[in-house]
C-alpha cells in the first residue's frame, strides 16, 4: 500500500478510534476525496475559542490541548486530545461558535473534514448518528467527572491524578519519564491553580521521593504514594 493509499480515510486506522469508524466504505471515500491534510507545528492553534467551524479535525498525530479563558484571562485545560480524537464537532453539530481553543502540544498531523460530511452521515447513516451520541455523551461524563474533581479533591491531590493520568495515557520514555512534557504552567491549568502553587507541589513530591524531575520532564518514583494521596490516604 502507498503512502497516498494509506491516507485515505477508507485506509487509515486512526478512523477505529472514533466515530467515523460507523462509515460505510463510500461515506469514507466522499471524505477522502474532499478533505485537507494539515501539519500544525508546536504552539500553534488548531482553531480559537469562539471561532466558527467549516468542518471537523480528526487527529492522526501529535497532541493538543483544549482550553477555555475564564473571565480574569487565565486559561483552564478541560481535555488533552490525542491520535484519532475528532476536534470541533459539537461546534460544527449545533453550528454554534466553538466554545474551547485547541492548540497544539507537540508537532500535530490533522485531516480537515468539511461539515458537510458530518451533516449527511447524521441525516443518513443511523449506525454513524448513535455512534456520534454515544461520542457525546462519553464527553458529558468526562465534564462531569472533571467537575467533581475540582470541586472535591484539593490542589495537591489533582495535580497527583494529573501525571499519573499522563503516565497511564502517553507512557514514559526509554528513561522512565512521561512521554508527554507539558509546561507547569499547562500542568497548573490543567488542574485549576495557579503557576507558583503547581512548582510548589511539584518541589514538594520531589523532595518526599515521589517523583524525579529533570528540567520540564518528570518521572513518577513512588506511585503509591499518589495514589494513596489520590484517594485520600494521606
Amino acid at each position: 500500500m502507498t503512502e497516498h493509499d494509506e491516507g485515505r480515510c477508507e485506509n487509515c486506522i486512526v478512523r477505529q478510534l472514533n466515530t467515523l469508524k460507523a462509515l460505510t466504505k463510500e461515506e469514507l471515500k466522499r471524505i477522502s476525496d474532499s478533505k485537507e491534510t494539515k501539519i500544525i507545528k508546536k504552539g500553534v492553534a488548531i482553531f480559537n475559542e469562539g471561532d466558527k467551524l467549516s468542518g471537523v479535525f480528526c487527529v492522526r498525530d501529535g497532541v493538543s490541548k483544549l482550553s477555555k479563558r475564564s473571565d480574569n484571562g487565565k486559561d483552564q485545560i478541560v481535555k488533552i486530545a490525542s491520535k484519532g480524537e475528532l476536534l470541533g464537532q459539537r461546534s460544527v453539530i449545533t453550528e454554534e461558535s466553538t466554545n474551547l481553543s485547541a492548540v497544539a502540544l507537540s508537532d500535530m498531523n490533522v485531516c480537515f473534514i468539511p461539515k458537510k460530511h458530518l451533516k449527511n452521515n447524521i441525516s443518513n447513516n443511523i449506525k454513524f448518528t448513535n455512534a456520534l451520541l454515544v461520542q457525546l455523551a462519553n464527553d458529558l461524563k468526562f465534564a462531569d467527572d472533571v467537575i467533581v474533581n475540582m470541586a472535591q479533591k484539593n490542589v495537591k491531590q489533582r495535580i497527583a491524578e494529573t501525571l499519573r493520568y499522563l503516565e497511564d495515557n502517553f507512557g514514559k520514555d526509554e528513561e522512565g519519564f512521561i512521554k508527554m512534557i507539558l509546561t507547569r504552567e499547562d500542568i497548573a491549568n490543567l488542574v485549576g491553580t495557579a503557576k507558583e502553587a503547581c512548582i510548589r507541589h511539584l518541589t514538594a513530591f520531589k523532595k518526599a521521593g515521589w517523583i524525579h524531575t529533570e528540567g520540564k520532564r518528570i518521572k513518577i518514583i513512588n506511585d503509591k504514594a499518589l495514589y494513596n494521596l489520590i484517594e485520600g490516604f494521606e
